[in-house]
């Protein structure tokens, strides 16, 4: 199925995404509503699942073909890919399995979601010295600003793909090509770009992304990427029958782990979730995440010049389409936020509403692929004129 089909066939749309049938949802850098073919996936394996043990009545193929599809996505060996749960479960292996050493220095952005500010917090009492990068707009770190921020201590840098509130997209390859030259490590958080944007991992060391966005999936379904040459220096931080082996389920002497990324899944998989991401995966890759992105940019770009005739002041406004996300967070003096939002959900249409460290309020708003300009053009009805 292309997206022009979804977009075209209002049955088809509705079939394929049956919220459309109830409200307009723009609100994917929060929790996204299920495709049907995911429910669907999720619904029958649990049913199968009353007839006995659930993982023997698991799809034979359907852990590895989950890995192939993620690794697909992101252009990584399924060597390298994980199922460790939450984005949150994922950036905390990576800040606690790596050997850190007194003054050991690792950049961040401390106005990031706190998946990835917590985790980085956390190493001070190691001794790691926490650098904060600083930017003169929200999320807007550029590869320049980047390397301003670096020192001959600094061993890793801890970035977002793309900012939760303003939408900044950053230039991932750009940045890891800058951060390997120095040998410095790059951990990316990719939860707002993976399914809308393609993310590459070519110079990421590591990279954790739920599914609960804009892939389209369950919660905490998420993958976690670490490069095959990066694996032996990641201790796990979790440790169970089935990252180490065991043979007949009896502890051996040592801690021998498997040999690639599946190390880092100590215990029983989360296979509910993992049946609905391979088909969230299956969904976006048949509809093609370059066309995905393109759409995206489109209606970003289009509904940004129909918010700013309306008086409303967009974040971000400037940027870039390498650098744009499919986030739009807006704000307009005068109007109540929090009651303009309690309207909104009243009336059917679902958004965000957020705040930066100053207090300024926003409501994001964060449409997929399959919304369709009428939605949008409900959206600036209900907001109404400047």
């Amino acid at each position: 199925m292309t997206l022009r089909e979804i977009l075209d066939l209002e049955p088809v749309r509705q079939s394929e995404f049956p919220v459309t049938r109830e409200k307009v949802f723009l609100a994917h850098a929060g929790v996204c509503p299920l495709p049907r073919r995911v429910s669907d996936a999720i619904r029958d394996y649990a049913a199968l699942c009353t007839s006995g043990d659930q993982e023997t009545l698991a799809p034979a193929l359907r852990m590895p073909q989950t890995r192939e599809l993620a690794a697909r996505l992101i252009g990584a060996a399924p060597e390298e890919i994980a199922f460790v749960g939450p984005t949150s479960a994922g950036l905390s292996q990576v800040a606690s399995g790596l050997a850190w050493k007194p003054g050991d220095q690792i950049l961040f952005y401390p106005d990031d979601y706190p998946s990835n500010v917590y985790p980085w917090m956390a190493l001070a009492k190691a001794g790691v010295d926490l650098a904060p990068i600083r930017t003169s707009s929200l999320g807007a770190i550029t590869p320049e600003i980047v390397e301003q921020h670096l020192t001959p201590r600094t061993r890793l840098v801890a970035l977002a793909s793309c900012h939760f509130v303003s939408g900044y997209r950053i230039d991932i390859s750009s940045i890891g090509y800058l951060l390997h030259q120095r040998g410095v490590l790059f951990c990316l958080d990719a939860i707002q770009t993976l399914g809308a944007f393609p993310t590459p991992v070519d110079h990421v060391d590591f990279m954790a992304a739920d599914a609960h966005k804009w892939m389209l999936g369950p919660c905490a379904a998420g993958i976690l990427y670490v490069k095959r040459s990066i694996q032996d220096h990641l201790r796990p931080a979790a440790f169970g029958w089935n990252n180490v082996h065991c043979p007949q389920y009896i502890a051996r002497d040592t801690l021998d782990f498997m040999p690639d990324a599946r190390r880092y899944e100590a215990g029983s998989a989360n296979l509910l979730g993992i049946v609905g991401l391979h088909a969230a995966l299956e969904l976006l890759i048949e509809t093609g995440i370059d066309d995905i992105a393109a759409e995206l940019l489109r209606k970003r770009s289009w509904l940004q010049g129909q918010l700013q005739s309306r008086g409303w002041s967009v974040l971000n406004a400037d940027a870039p389409p390498a650098a744009a996300g499919g986030i739009l967070s807006v704000h307009r003096a005068g109007t109540d936020l929090p009651l303009l939002h309690s309207r909104l959900e009243a009336d059917g249409i679902a958004a965000s509403l957020r705040y930066d460290r100053a207090g300024q309020g926003y409501l994001r708003i964060s449409p997929h692929f399959y919304n369709t300009d009428a939605e949008l053009e409900r959206l600036l009805e209900r907001l109404g004129p400047a």
